[in-house]
């Protein structure tokens, strides 16, 4: 659950025009089983934490996804998404299953290009380029079934397993909620769950 703070509602802003449509409402909330296996608490986290990307989200304009709120950080909500759809495309096609991807956004000219090119103009896009790595990530993760044999690919030429990739993503979704959290606070006022 979000609550305004009351701080940031004497900040000036345009009334947002919201990127979600209807047909891409951010899915409810469902919090991961207490008492499961290794497998389901792995996979049940990373869902839970997928989808509190989108709610955090939900009901920004283009103008407030993109915005970089907090100096001289680079940090926008825009760029962690399309930051966290390259991590999920890296993981869990790359990695998993050693079927490389093209980054959508990074070039070895522009390492950073997921987090410093997202605009306005480029948000309705962006946010459909993370739905469907999204979606192609989570079939690639149910494919795998052992949580112990080293998958396919590797990281830097040291094998993993899909353990080690699943506890990483997790890892790697809670940061950048936090940071999202915060962005969205100075955003718009929503202080995160």
């Amino acid at each position: 659950m979000t609550t305004p703070n009351p701080a940031a509602a004497a900040l000036p802003s345009p009334v947002p025009q919201p990127v979600a449509s209807p047909s891409a409402a951010p899915p409810p909330a469902a919090d991961p089983p207490l008492l499961a296996g290794e497998r389901e608490s792995l996979d049940a986290w990373l869902e839970y934490f997928r989808a509190a990307v989108l709610r955090k989200i939900d009901g920004l304009s283009p103008e407030q996804l993109a915005r970089r709120p907090i100096p001289p950080s680079p940090l926008s909500p825009l760029g962690l998404v399309r930051h966290l759809g390259t991590v999920e495309a890296y993981w869990l096609r790359e990695v998993l299953w050693d079927d490389e991807q093209p980054d959508p956004y990074c070039a070895p000219e522009n390492p950073d290009g997921d987090h410093l090119d997202g605009t306005a103009e480029s948000a309705p896009e962006d946010l459909e380029i993370y739905r469907a790595q999204v979606a192609a990530a989570r079939e690639a993760q149910a494919e795998w079934e052992d949580l112990d044999l080293p998958v396919r690919g590797d990281r830097g030429g040291a094998e993993v397993n899909l353990r080690w990739i699943l506890t990483h993503l997790i890892e790697e979704y809670a940061r950048h909620l936090g940071h999202l959290d915060l962005l969205c606070e100075v955003i718009d006022g929503r202080t995160g769950e």
